[in-house]
């Protein structure tokens, strides 16, 4: 992504994808974002924030990814 180019990022877990869907709701709005091995992230952003992203299905995107924990959980 272009608006991206030379901006540096704590976040390591960077995935380029392409929207699938944008469900708005109230407050939040939900985006499928199809990862190129087929994968489908779900992400929860607000509203406002979509709507100023203009995200639309078949637009490219990075989902970028920071999180302080991790569960694993096996059976």
């Amino acid at each position: 992504m272009d608006s991206l180019r030379g901006v540096k990022l704590s976040a390591r877990n960077q995935l380029d994808g392409t929207v699938e869907a944008v469900v708005p709701g109230v407050v939040m709005s939900t985006v499928t974002i199809r990862l190129p091995g087929g994968q489908e992230i779900v992400a929860a952003i607000t509203k406002e924030s979509a709507e100023s992203l203009e995200l639309a299905p078949g637009d490219a995107v990075k989902a970028v990814i920071k999180s302080t924990e991790v569960i694993v959980a096996k059976e």
